[in-house]
């Protein structure tokens, strides 16, 4: 009667053991398929970043920069914001000596900087050309180091080119607009490479539209920025 009892047992524990490596077959075989497609899907979210940060290198590199000094920036950043094309526009200084100025500094005419705004642009939107327009007639680019009351070499009417391009264009537009006569007096307004730009303090970005009651920005700011609206009516972002 051992015999039958010792067979039996023999079969169950080989039965058993059998279907435990069955179990762990299938056990290793869903591992080695989950980290494959764990693989798979780590490979597809790479790819898809990469097509992201490409679409945006892509997208950044479409836009231009503009950098030009009009005298005080309060006035002509409210201007240039509203132009069609213009994606950003941020006040701050440039053309000087000193790193990282403030604005105590500059106004004190010892940094060499300029008064100025950075203008990031879409050409397809709108051009150099069409920039230079706007930045001649919204400022008077005849009177040296000076725009009505303010005075100093950080208020001078200046171009700060990118490019050979942009440097060309600009002594083009100069050069035939004093031609012209389109001024009474000749244009003044400096050419000069650029090389760095230093936004300003906080307080001085968005300044005409965060402080519209204030007195400079209704009796200096706005009739510039109404003449504009009037004048290049054709060039403002659509509401």
């Amino acid at each position: 009667m051992l015999k039958p009892v010792i067979q039996t047992a023999g079969f169950t524990f080989t039965y058993v053991l059998e279907k435990l490596m069955t179990m762990l077959k299938v056990l290793f075989v869903s591992l080695i398929s989950f980290a494959g497609l764990s693989s798979c899907a780590q490979k597809d979210n790479s790819t898809k970043n990469k097509k992201e940060n490409k679409n945006m290198i892509s997208s950044s590199a479409k836009l231009d920069t503009a950098t030009f000094g009009t005298g005080c920036f309060w006035c002509t950043e409210a201007i240039f914001q509203q132009v069609e094309g213009v994606e950003k526009v941020t006040s701050g200084y440039s053309g000087g000596t000193v790193d990282n100025p403030t604005y105590e500094q500059v106004t004190s005419k010892s940094t060499g900087h300029a008064e100025c705004l950075n203008i990031l642009y879409d050409p397809a939107k709108i051009s150099f050309d069409e920039l230079l327009e706007i930045f001649w007639q919204t400022h008077d680019p005849t009177t040296l180091n000076r725009q009505g009351a303010d005075a100093g070499p950080q208020y001078r009417s200046v171009v700060f080119y990118h490019n050979e391009e942009q440097r060309a264009k600009t002594e083009k537009y100069k050069t035939e607009l004093d031609k012209s006569g389109a001024f009474d007096n000749p244009i003044v307004t400096t050419l000069e490479p650029f090389t760095v730009f230093y936004p300003a303090e906080s307080y001085h970005q968005n300044y005409y539209k965060n402080n519209t009651s204030q007195g400079y920005c209704q009796f200096v700011i706005r009739p510039k920025v109404e003449k504009f609206e009037k004048v290049f009516k054709d060039k403002l972002k659509k509401q």
